[in-house]
């Protein structure tokens, strides 16, 4: 469902960057979401060479942290004009991939030039909910989290969630413990070849700046995961080695239209094909993919998945992400070739920027054009797919 017929409506990444991902009461703790996203527009604006009221919007997805309008907070922060407006997204998991797919339905619909999208996140600055008391005599309340469905269908923590995935799948702990293995050797090696080094850029922070990735363990080994106990449901198989741990970050990318890119001679851009969105069984939640994927493929019958060289695909645990990928009929050993978020982390309303962040990089590096799919599970039971293209230096002519 592209406009790639009018390079004026055809949407293309032209910039893709993203913090380090720091660990909860981490390396990023004392940084707020706002401050962790507004270098990020900082530099892109100066790679890209635009003026600053050039840019339309800035959309920015967050799950946890806003209590306001966290896009519009980080806008000012990095010194937009008063003028450039900015919209927060919850999608939840799924908020900082919503934010991209709007950002170029945007420009589908020919209603701006440029859009900042992209998400932030921090579990270490995340707000206190109380409930109010019902009754004069009642104590204040906290609110562990939001609710995602109503009871009478069923509204089970992730961890839950991921359990009730693997047992309806039948993903063993062996295989999950070997795909979280996987994807801590990748990522610790896609770092050590200095593949993120392109897409980070270091945030400061009271005690220094912090340039690299908390999480990945050059350490892991089959031994330390097996050693470890369920931590959702006694005798299950989800632990805290193969699920994905919690985490700070941002991301963000720089949407336009093919035309602008031509103008402005950027070497690279990664082209929005579509996206589709669908839900599931919120007892389920780790599936949507799985339906978000059939909507994609109904309307782009010609896109074979089999064909796509590269897929970032959200590792909030690995029980849900094998069970999307055996239902897709997609070998794990294709997916997320640089590590994913059991490693990197899930910095959950980023998350799904930093997916198209990895391809952006990916395709950047690959030596001709190249397809890319971001796809996310997210809570409440939903789930999102996005189709990317590479254009390279041809794609100005």
């Amino acid at each position: 469902m592209n406009a790639s017929s009018d390079p004026a409506r055809t949407p293309v990444i032209i910039a893709a960057l993203r913090t380090p991902i720091g660990r909860v009461n981490g390396s990023l703790a004392k940084i707020e979401p706002a401050t962790l996203a507004a270098p990020l527009i900082d530099r892109i604006i100066a790679d890209i060479g635009i003026d600053r009221d050039e840019i339309d919007d800035v959309l920015l997805g967050n799950a946890a942290n806003s209590a306001g309008n966290l896009a519009r907070l980080a806008a000012l922060e990095a010194g937009l004009p008063v003028a450039i407006p900015g919209v927060t997204v919850d999608r939840q998991c799924g908020s900082g991939l919503e934010a991209v797919i709007l950002a170029a339905r945007q420009i589908q619909a020919g209603a701006g030039r440029f859009y900042l999208a992209g998400g932030s996140e921090s579990a270490s600055r995340a707000h206190i909910r109380l409930r109010p008391p019902l009754q004069r005599d009642e104590e204040l309340q906290p609110v562990r989290r939001a609710r995602m469905a109503p009871d009478s269908i069923g509204d089970p923590d992730m961890g839950v969630a991921a359990e009730n995935v693997a047992a309806a799948c039948g993903i063993s702990r062996e295989r999950q413990d070997q795909f979280a293995l996987e994807s801590h050797r990748r990522a610790v090696a896609a770092a050590a070849a200095g593949r993120f080094q392109r897409e980070i850029v270091p945030v400061s922070t009271p005690t220094g700046l912090v340039s690299s990735d908390e999480c990945p363990r050059a350490n892991a080994a089959p031994e330390t995961l097996a050693r470890l106990k369920p931590v959702f449901v006694k005798d299950g198989t989800v632990t805290a080695g193969n699920a994905c741990p919690i985490n700070d970050g941002a991301a963000m990318v720089l949407v336009t239209s093919l035309a602008e890119a031509r103008r402005l001679g950027v070497p690279f851009a990664m082209e929005f094909v579509d996206a589709a969105t669908a839900g599931v069984d919120p007892n389920l939640l780790g599936l949507g993919p799985v339906p978000a994927m059939a909507r994609l493929r109904a309307r782009n019958p010609a896109l074979e998945i089999a064909a796509v060289e590269f897929i970032e695909f959200n590792e909030a645990f690995a029980s849900q992400l094998l069970g999307s990928l055996d239902q897709l009929d997609i070998a794990p050993a294709r997916v997320n070739l640089d590590g994913g978020a059991i490693a990197l982390g899930h910095p959950y309303g980023a998350s799904g920027t930093i997916l198209v962040v990895r391809l952006f990089s990916q395709m950047l590096a690959a030596p001709s054009d190249t397809e890319g799919l971001a796809m996310i599970g997210i809570g409440g039971g939903m789930g999102a797919v996005a189709h990317f293209r590479s254009l390279g230096p041809g794609h100005a002519r």
